[in-house]
């Protein structure tokens, strides 16, 4: 896997672009990892490997005390 600098993505997006097309590719700045360039189809394979998430959210059951009211 290539690693590309914050600073050779920006100068050479054209082979940023050709290299993400195989997947992924991660871009770095000051040898921290900041960000991946994906490809169309890698991006879409894990979108679909998210988990739907319910928009109907339950309290807990909490047990009530003897001297709650």
């Amino acid at each position: 896997m290539q690693i590309f600098s914050a600073k050779d993505a920006k100068y050479g997006f054209e082979r940023l672009i050709v290299i993400a097309g195989a997947g992924w590719v991660p871009v770095a700045k000051h040898v921290q990892r900041l960000v991946v360039v994906l490809a169309i189809e890698e991006g879409e394979r894990l979108k679909a490997l998210e988990t739907p998430v319910s928009h109907q959210t339950k309290e807990p059951h909490t047990r009530k005390r003897a001297n709650d009211c």
